[in-house]
């Protein structure tokens, strides 16, 4: 695999939806795996993965765990339906979130990561503490294959994700920091969260959007275009090189369209070597 640079530009994919090929043939050699509930996580299957990877020349660094039922569409929805969180899944989640580590270590790759949902603030409440402990079992598993668990950014401010952080108390529990959904779901300045968490991230997402509109009540923000948001990626790529921290900025695009998506991943990728050439990277 090649060696890659500091803030090297890389691209979040999705198994079952883009090939290695088609997004290394966007410019990047570096990038972010997503797998969802309906894709093979064999042997076999990760054999075939890692074949793939090494004829492209690409370099995965992180596995991402998604579930069945799990929907975005507003924040309400959200808490009803995504990570950890809803009581009636979290047993089949677990086990999936297992699989997804034994794969993600047939590719030889050393991190995991997922949305983990709604973490209650009260750290007496019951969903809380199962959760805690389910992540604690998900950390304790993918120590096992020496990987890194990596919670991702949105759904808590920075201090409420640490103090969950703390409360799971695990070695290898990581973050993988996306600035945007900070904006998206109304939880914090990204950049003051990243100087917060900054010991804890593993990996960033470089996505961009605006904050939620007063109404409706509980709707989320807007996904833009990166560069076109209200993150100011400038100022994100910066701030990560001042924190040290070194690791490909993996582009994360939700749009609809295919090839909106694909193109709009392309410009982002050209926007990123600049934004990290002007910071040195």
């Amino acid at each position: 695999m090649p060696s890659l640079k500091p803030l090297e530009p890389g691209a979040m994919f999705w198994a079952g939806r883009d090939s290695v090929a088609g997004i290394r043939a966007l410019g990047v050699r570096c990038g972010q795996l997503g797998v969802g509930n309906g894709v093979e996580l064999s042997g076999a299957a990760a054999a075939r993965w890692k074949a793939e990877l090494a004829r492209e020349r690409f370099t995965l660094v992180t596995v991402f765990a998604a579930f069945e039922g799990e929907s975005y569409a507003d924040i309400p929805t959200v808490r009803r339906t995504v990570g950890f969180i809803p009581r009636e899944t979290r047993e089949e989640r677990e086990r999936r979130t297992m699989e997804v580590s034994d794969f993600t270590a047939g590719l030889g790759v050393r991190s995991i990561a997922c949305h983990i949902g709604f973490i209650p603030e009260n750290r007496s409440n019951a969903d809380r503490i199962a959760v805690r402990d389910m992540v604690r079992r998900v950390c304790e598993h993918a120590a096992g294959h020496r990987q890194t668990f990596a919670l991702e950014t949105g759904q808590e401010t920075a201090q409420g994700l640490l103090h969950f952080i703390e409360d799971v108390s695990r070695p290898n529990l990581r973050i993988n920091f996306d600035p945007a959904n900070m904006i998206l779901y109304g939880t914090g300045e990204p950049i003051p969260a990243l100087r917060t968490l900054a010991p804890l991230v593993a990996s960033v997402h470089c996505k961009d959007g605006d904050w939620p509109p007063e109404r409706p009540r509980g709707a989320l923000g807007v996904e833009r275009r990166l560069g076109e948001g209200s993150v100011g990626i400038a100022r994100f790529v910066r701030t990560l090189a001042e924190i040290g921290f070194r690791g490909p900025l993996n582009v994360e695009r939700e749009a609809e369209d295919p090839e909106e998506r694909l193109r709009d991943i392309r410009k982002a990728v050209q926007l990123l070597r600049l934004v990290a050439r002007g910071v040195g990277g």
